[in-house]
């Protein structure tokens, strides 16, 4: 079994900039306060799975949107780079797999991938070519990747319904094996704001 690498993909806690789709309900500065709640939470419970390395890739590239966040001493870090989403998993698929690890790809939007639920997807790439975990609103929280192929990423509608089928089909496609584990909640819109974790207050507006 090769490395596994775990890579979290994440924008700057900062107003205006992460989970803008939330600001309807918690205002731009209670948005920000939830992204930095939501990424330290995943940075915790991906440290704590004992997968592997593990890489916060980040976006913007400034250190000046991150300077004031604190992060874990044992974390990697890199850069998205440009373009959209598909582009940005593609260059770090590319990376990881060219160098010879496995992948696992997640985001900040979830917190019910916690560390049981990241080593259920690093155990399931055992015996298969890659692992989703779909999201409740059709897309995917977690992408696991023993594999890569430049179509892998290209010519998927980004941030619509259709983002979970179309990756699945892309992987078929491709005649790799895939696992499917049970959907997730994540948290994208005001509506979602009811799957936070108990305890969780809601970020003040």
């Amino acid at each position: 079994m090769k490395p596994l690498r775990t890579v979290i993909l994440a924008k700057a806690p900062r107003p205006g900039l992460a989970k803008t789709r939330l600001i309807p309900a918690l205002g731009a500065s209670g948005a920000a306060q939830l992204a930095h709640r939501m990424l330290q939470h995943t940075l915790q419970q991906a440290l704590a799975a004992g997968l592997g390395p593990v890489e916060l890739c980040r976006t913007p590239p400034e250190t000046s949107a991150w300077e004031r966040i604190v992060l874990p001493p044992a974390l990697c870090l890199s850069e998205q780079g440009e373009g959209d989403l598909g582009a940005r998993m593609d260059r770090v698929a590319a990376r990881t797999i060219g160098a010879g690890e496995s992948l696992l790809l997640i985001g900040t939007d979830c917190p019910a991938l916690d560390t049981v639920r990241l080593r259920e997807i690093g155990d399931s790439l055992c015996c298969a070519d890659a692992v989703m975990v779909p999201a409740s609103d059709g897309g995917y929280v977690a992408l696991a990747l023993k594999r890569y192929d430049e179509s892998l990423f290209t010519g998927i509608a980004w941030s619509t319904a259709s983002v979970g089928a179309a990756q699945r089909a892309r992987i078929t496609g491709l005649d790799w094996s895939l696992t499917l584990l049970p959907a997730l909640h994540d948290i994208d819109e005001p509506a979602d704001l009811q799957h936070l974790p108990a305890g969780w207050a809601r970020p003040r507006v």
